[in-house]
């Protein structure tokens, strides 16, 4: 799946114009999930952010976790995991978020999910397409299409148990505790 990425600015008499019209090319898939695709879209290093700045804010490496005092715009898409799951063990777990540069994010004791993780962030997400379950400490709710969830520096986890892959856009504000 690409993601088309629609980029708007201003020609040089201040015209609205699209500077850019192409899917989003900072697609990283980490070895340990399987078949999933993070398409990262936009980046923004500060906030207020910059509506003047570059075209092209993903040609860096982007890991799970926006910038300080910043925000990171993706779609993740999420394939069935009933084939690989069982494989993950605390290492495999502590290894894919190393992978993401963000290691510390899985340091939670006896998780109902084996990639289940907390991050500094509050996170908008909306079900585009598929379902999902969001795995919470001690509860977990099944997210459809069209559903959205703000998770708020919480324990958490995305387990996809359907047999379709499940896309969820995700807008990561760096946060305070």
């Amino acid at each position: 799946m690409g993601v088309r990425r629609v980029v708007t600015g201003h020609d040089q008499d201040g015209k609205a114009i699209v500077i850019s019209d192409a899917d989003a090319s900072n697609i990283k898939r980490p070895s340990h999930r399987p078949g999933v695709a993070i398409h990262n879209i936009w980046i923004v290093e500060s906030s207020p952010a910059p509506i003047n700045g570059p075209v092209e804010t993903t040609n860096c490496e982007i890991g799970l976790l926006p910038p300080k005092n910043g925000s990171v715009f993706r779609v993740i898409e999420f394939p069935p995991e009933k084939d690989w799951i069982d494989s993950v063990d605390r290492d495999a777990a502590k290894a894919a978020w190393e992978s993401l540069d963000a290691g510390h994010v899985g340091d939670i004791e006896e998780p109902p999910h084996p990639l289940m993780h907390k991050t500094d962030t509050v996170d908008y997400a909306i079900c585009l397409e598929g379902e999902i379950f969001l795995v919470l400490d001690d509860s977990e709710v099944l997210i459809k299409t069209g559903d959205t969830v703000i998770q708020r520096g919480t324990n958490h986890a995305w387990s996809n148990r359907s047999d379709a892959v499940c896309k969820i856009m995700f807008v990561l504000i760096d946060g305070a505790p």
